[in-house]
């Protein structure tokens, strides 16, 4: 089978010879002959065609714009004004920029350079009619160090006729603070580098307002590594696109003695792309292995590694030197860093000096997976499978660069392993590799059946023991395994990654946690398998000296509060136990009230019954006392009743004389 990487002729072999100044620098990087990216590319956009280029990771797409775009410039028949821009380049993320940015430099830097010394004439007054050179770059990203202000004042001051930037800050350079300032009338190419990153969402309403505000008379350029037919043909007519060449190169491999193609790709044929079935819980044992293995057996020196989360990140920074060889050096890069602080790592990171005793490691999140050109990776590792399975080649892409060799391994557990058929359907190929063992033997790849490692408690314990040290690590832990769960749960391919099949405790065993947090994704799972770490909360403290303090003084009116509440619950108990109380107090009084209607009612029909029977008995003696119902049945309460409303009977008709005062009489039968 063939693999060997495929070269399209020189550079001389170009229908328009390039200028030799050009010709010269790309000779010095190193590039002999072109790619076939390159030799399918360059000429299109030289006679004035808009392309649409979709290549596999490191084929060279870059020189394929910078060269054309430089040619276009330098062949113009009139210099462009200090104010007008004569390309623009899009990329999606900062880190592209720069390095777009980067390559356009090396070039200018190259120009030959004619001075006439008698010439006493300030470079102002030929600016426009005799400059022979272009003028440098201009990189238009986000930054500490240079507001939208102060980039529309360098473009002024350098008369950059390229202009390589993000979509925001392009848009508030063209639209912004340079509305009235910057001219694009002359633009000559407009590339959109990632296109199909920049054609999402997030980007589409500013592409749409700068794309409209440039002329349609100019060649654009989509590249991108995973273009496909949809992502690129419902989009052509909004980015404005004419007549488009489209230009696909793909990877294939022959047999040897003939042309039947036996597989197509659409990663570099020189990357060896691996994944690894394990356990939940094996998952950074299997990681620490991998980077073991490739030092001592492969001699590779320089890895990156994906992670789903910037958090993940940040917490495995602090985690893998406990678990890694002690000479290895990591870096971590994501999107959550400060610019300053990305450009840095990602500059310290490629200029470091790594041996396979001493390795470079690089943990990152996707903002490191698109068209970065980071020089000699020899290993890529997917810790986490990406959520957008577009990602998945970008990631495997920074190896196996510009025909260099490279390995790439993704980790797979339980089902998950059903992405590698996901994956061949979208022509990226994945081999089993067997899990490797704590003395870097190989497991039998047949063994479907093997048992958990037995290392799995021993790396726990060592976490662990690494996550105890400071809280604030504690609190990564914490931080990264809540936002893993919920990546998980948004994957795009969720037919194969289920938060359902997910295994929490194993793979809060591989984070190392003491204890699992408290999650509604939590609540029903199994438990069974995990055990928490005896660990005095109270006591746990920050390495941090103020972040304790900070703590303690938390804790401390933590328990003012709860002090509070609890006296504020107790007071509200008394006042409910109170009001009850009245409520009581009040139902009595009118039950008393009641019984003395019901009373008075009686009393008036006893009245009536002895005014009836005295009317129809005449020959009763007049003194005769009147006589009352018979109570000789009836309890003693009964008969203080009957006297109660006698007496009461007596002292109304004391008021009604006017014997006594209403007063008296209320005060002699308030507790009736």
């Amino acid at each position: 089978m063939s693999t060997t990487t495929a070269f399209a002729g020189s550079w001389a072999s170009l229908p328009t010879s390039l200028t030799p100044w050009i010709f010269d620098v790309v000779q010095s990087m190193g590039y002999e002959k072109m790619t076939p990216v390159q030799a399918s590319t360059i000429p299109l956009f030289m006679m004035n065609k808009d392309v649409v280029v979709e290549a596999v990771t490191g084929s060279g797409k870059t020189l394929a714009f910078v060269i054309p775009i430089l040619e276009r410039l330098l062949r113009r028949n009139s210099r462009l004004r200090r104010n007008e821009v004569g390309a623009l380049i899009i990329s999606p993320t900062r880190e592209l920029a720069s390095q777009i940015h980067s390559v356009f430099s090396l070039f200018l830097q190259s120009q030959p350079r004619e001075e006439d010394p008698e010439d006493e004439s300030t470079p102002e007054d030929h600016f426009h009619e005799e400059r022979q050179e272009l003028p440098p770059p201009l990189l238009l990203v986000s930054s500490s160090q240079s507001t939208p202000a102060q980039d529309l004042e360098r473009f002024l001051s350098t008369g950059a006729d390229i202009v390589v930037g993000t979509p925001g800050r392009i848009e508030e350079f063209l639209l912004g603070k340079g509305k009235n300032s910057v001219s694009v009338k002359d633009l000559e190419v407009l590339v959109l580098d990632e296109a199909d990153r920049l054609l999402d969402l997030g980007f589409q309403e500013s592409l749409r307002r700068i794309i409209t505000h440039l002329p349609k008379q100019r060649r654009t350029g989509l590249f991108s590594a995973t273009m496909t037919d949809a992502d690129a043909m419902t989009e052509l007519v909004r980015v404005g696109l004419r007549n488009p060449a489209r230009v696909v190169v793909k990877v294939q491999t022959k047999k040897a003695q003939g042309k039947a193609v036996i597989e197509e790709r659409r990663i570099p044929a020189n990357l060896q792309n691996y994944y690894i079935p394990c356990h939940a819980s094996e998952k950074l044992l299997q990681l620490s292995r991998i980077i073991k293995y490739e030092s001592a057996r492969k001699q590779s020196s320089s890895f990156i590694v994906y992670f789903a989360t910037c958090a993940c990140v940040d917490y495995f920074y602090k985690i893998l030197p406990s678990v890694s060889p002690p000479s290895a050096t990591f870096y971590s890069l994501h999107g959550h860093l400060p610019p300053s602080a990305r450009t840095r790592t990602l500059n310290n990171f490629a200029s470091a000096t790594s041996t396979p005793l001493h390795p470079s490691i690089l943990l990152a999140t996707d903002v490191a997976a698109r068209g970065l050109d980071i020089p000699n990776v020899d290993v890529v590792i997917q810790f986490d499978p990406p959520s957008d399975p577009k990602a998945f080649s970008h990631r495997c892409g920074r190896t196996a660069r510009a025909g260099r060799s490279g390995r790439a391994y993704v980790l797979l557990v339980g089902r998950e392993t059903e992405f590698v058929e996901f994956m061949s359907i979208r022509k990226i190929p994945l081999k089993p590799h067997a899990y490797i063992m704590q003395d870097l033997s190989l497991a039998d790849l047949d063994d479907s059946e093997r048992s958990l490692d037995d290392e799995v408690d021993s790396n726990l314990s060592k976490i662990r023991t690494k996550v105890l040290c400071d809280r604030a690590i504690y609190d990564q832990a914490a931080k990264a395994f809540v936002s893993f769960v919920r990546a998980y749960s948004k994957h795009e391919a969720s037919y194969i990654f289920r938060i359902k099949d997910l295994d929490h405790v194993g793979t809060a065993k591989s984070f190392g946690l003491l204890r699992l947090p408290r999650m509604p994704e939590l609540q029903n799972v199994n438990k069974e398998n995990w055990a928490d770490a005896t660990v005095d909360w109270d006591n746990y403290a920050y390495a941090d000296k103020a972040q304790e303090a900070k703590r303690l003084a938390a804790k401390v009116v933590e328990k003012d509060v709860i002090e509070k509440e609890r006296e504020k619950r107790k007071q509200e108990k008394a006042k409910k136990k109170k009001a009850n109380a009245a409520w009581s107090e009040q139902t009595n009084k009118k039950e008393e009230r009641d019984k003395r209607r019901e009373k008075r009612e009686k009393k008036k029909k006893w009245l009536k019954e002895q005014r009836t029977t005295g009317s129809a008995a005449p020959d009763d003696t007049p003194d005769k006392k009147r006589s009352r119902p018979d109570t000789q049945n009836s309890g003693s309460g009964e008969e203080d009743d009957w006297d109660d409303l006698a007496k009461e009977e007596r002292m109304a008709k004391k008021l009604r004389k006017g014997e006594i005062s209403q007063q008296e009489f209320d005060a002699t039968f308030t507790d009736l």
